[in-house]
């Protein structure tokens, strides 16, 4: 959830400038997001960071959420701060400035849609070299492990 609430804030896919690749999958699992713009209301921006906690049993769950955004819509402090948002997220995405990271420019290698994961997952099983430092040998039981929580938080709702 935390990254559609993302993208509704700035209009723009998450890692689109990267290369999707195990590099990336290492870096989303040691903590990497995407930059929460500026402009995001407050509490906006703290939901999306509970739901990128990296403990799935932290984040809050679908009916939480709902309710966030429920007493937000009650409140007209809140609805004030949303709709400014929005009215300066317009603004910015239409004369791209909204930064460089948004710069509407995909990697070519930056990938949407549903694909196997077999080869991807080989590639975790070999030592990946980055920068200055080896990335040690990943388990398939580790491999295994994050994948079911993966698809149990997704089934959750």
């Amino acid at each position: 959830m935390g990254m559609i609430m993302w993208e509704l804030t700035t209009g723009c896919r998450p890692f689109s400038n990267v290369k999707h690749d195990h590099g990336l999958v290492y870096q989303i699992l040691d903590g990497k997001r995407p930059k929460i713009t500026d402009e995001t209301p407050e509490d906006f921006a703290n939901l999306i960071k509970k739901c990128w906690n990296s403990d799935p049993k932290k984040r809050p769950s679908a009916k939480k959420i709902c309710e966030c955004l429920n007493s937000w819509s009650n409140m007209d402090k809140d609805i004030n701060q949303f709709n400014q948002a929005e009215e300066i997220r317009l603004e910015l995405t239409k004369s791209k400035s909204i930064g460089p990271e948004f710069n509407g420019t995909t990697h070519s290698e930056a990938i949407y849609t549903s694909r196997s994961l077999g080869s991807f997952i080989s590639k975790f099983l070999t030592p990946l070299k980055q920068g200055n430092y080896n990335i040690a040998f990943i388990k398939w039981s580790k491999i295994n492990r994050i994948i079911t929580k993966v698809t149990l938080a997704n089934i959750k709702y």
